[in-house]
């Protein structure tokens, strides 16, 4: 009996060594593959400096659709395809304008219209601003103080979150539905401090969303830089009575057709399971979106390309989605989404990149109590590339939409304290990302992959 059982023992303890030097050996291939024969870097240079901006709509955007797939299929996939989706066309237009009226002396500030924001009148607005720090502090003074004025909403990131997503969270919503409460109270129009942790002079833009109020009450948006915030608390607190003058001429046209762009491995052993990897394809207009969120797209991609350059068959279908508006309306998450219902088809698990280039530091996870244990019990094999971050928390907006009986959702989460400074601003560019840095991205992400393939989702 005694031998038996100690005979049990040690079968199944070298099975279990034998399949940790599987998985170690197979997380080894995939990040020499990654870091030796990678093609994120020339795909994102491309993207970036070739095609540029891809904001939805845009010349841009249709150009990235076009290359996306061209690439993909080099890959030699079971399947490549567009899926329709139709994106809303905003235009920034001119350069905008605006600077702060002191008497004879006139102080120019770095702005820029956040998106979807409505124009000036063509020959610009001039107002005296009011500066509050919240929405509920706007609620509070009230139309009668705030009606005929520029509301200057100045609330900074919080510095002493070390997770920069929660000091980003913290004050977005003024960019969001500032101009919206702002408008009902009668202001003019609104400025936004930009969204950054560090003190520079590049205006972040970002959706503003007037959700269902009247056309009348829609009022110009701008974000300002948080130097120029800073510049013009400190005038306003000396010259409380100066006047800003504002002009922008950005213009919302007719939604127009655009796409999600597809890839597929078909599966070996369970086709009718899908697991999605991805990132959103457009971005904001002022620099090139190679952080936001070009460096997700192509990690992606590249994601497919390390199993084909290292021969691993994944057991379940491997889809890479490439999404088109996240920035300013969701439309190709939720359009995936849709066509998932319709097609009747069983996601089982979805990882998204949409927090920039960074080294890797993990993955914020959404799943039950099993499932987030058993991604975490991997964390020893992940121990040797750096990556030690297994939480709960938000996984991606473009996968937030889908929905399927045991879906496991994951989103990379790249080191933080940097991406804030280039999140939708002019600086978001392919200089701004490190070679090494996408490649090991890509490495932990296609490692999840791997070992997600490799054992069933916990029903």
């Amino acid at each position: 009996m005694k031998k038996s059982i100690v005979l049990a023992a040690l079968l199944f303890g070298g099975i279990t060594v034998f399949a940790q030097t599987k998985d170690e050996q197979a997380l080894k291939d995939i990040y020499k593959s990654s870091l030796t024969n990678a093609k994120c870097y020339p795909w994102l240079d491309h993207l970036s400096n070739t095609i540029g901006s891809r904001l939805s709509g845009s010349a841009g955007a249709e150009k990235a659709v076009l290359y996306a797939k061209a690439q993909l299929e080099t890959l030699g996939l079971n399947k490549v395809y567009l899926q329709e989706v139709m994106v809303p066309k905003w235009v920034r237009g001119e350069k905008e304008i605006g600077y702060l009226q002191l008497g004879k002396q006139k102080i120019d500030f770095p702005i820029c219209a956040l998106g979807g924001s409505v124009a000036t009148p063509k020959a610009g607005l001039n107002a005296n601003v009011i500066e509050v720090k919240s929405l509920e502090e706007l609620a509070a003074l009230g139309e009668a103080k705030v009606k005929g004025k520029i509301v200057f909403f100045n609330r900074p990131m919080n510095p002493e979150f070390v997770e920069t997503f929660k000091a980003y969270s913290g004050c977005v919503d003024q960019r969001s539905s500032g101009a919206r409460e702002a408008g009902k109270l009668g202001a003019l129009a609104v400025i936004v401090r930009s969204m950054n942790l560090r003190l520079d002079d590049f205006p972040h833009t970002g959706a503003t969303n007037y959700g269902d109020i009247a056309k009348e009450q829609r009022i110009p948006a701008t974000a300002i830089s948080t130097n120029g915030a800073e510049l013009l608390s400190k005038s306003l607190r000396t010259n409380p009575n100066a006047t800003f003058y504002l002009k922008q001429s950005c213009e919302t046209f007719a939604d127009v057709l655009s796409y999600n762009v597809v890839g597929e491995m078909t599966g070996s052993e369970h086709p009718e399971r899908i697991m999605v990897v991805g990132g959103h394809l457009d971005s904001w207009d002022l620099g090139d979106g190679s952080h936001d969120d070009g460096a997700g797209c192509v990690q992606s991609m590249e994601v497919l390309n390390i199993f084909k350059n290292i021969g691993y068959k994944p057991k379940n279908t491997l889809r890479v989605v490439l999404f088109m508006n996240e920035e300013n309306g969701v439309r190709g998450g939720k359009e995936y989404e849709k066509q998932s219902n319709k097609n009747n088809e069983n996601h089982i698990f979805a990882l998204e990149s949409d927090s920039g280039g960074f080294s890797p530091r993990g993955f914020s996870i959404e799943a039950d109590e099993a499932n987030f244990n058993k991604i975490s019990s991997w964390a020893t094999l992940f121990e040797p590339y750096l990556i030690h971050k297994f939480v709960k928390g938000h996984s991606g907006v473009d996968i937030g939409p889908l929905q399927s009986n045991h879906i496991v959702k994951v989103g990379l989460q790249p080191d933080s304290q940097r991406y804030f400074d280039y999140h939708h601003a002019a600086n978001d560019t392919f200089d701004a990302v490190n070679k090494r840095e996408l490649e090991l991205g890509a490495a932990a992400m296609t490692s999840l992959l791997y070992l997600m393939d490799q054992n069933d989702v916990v029903k």
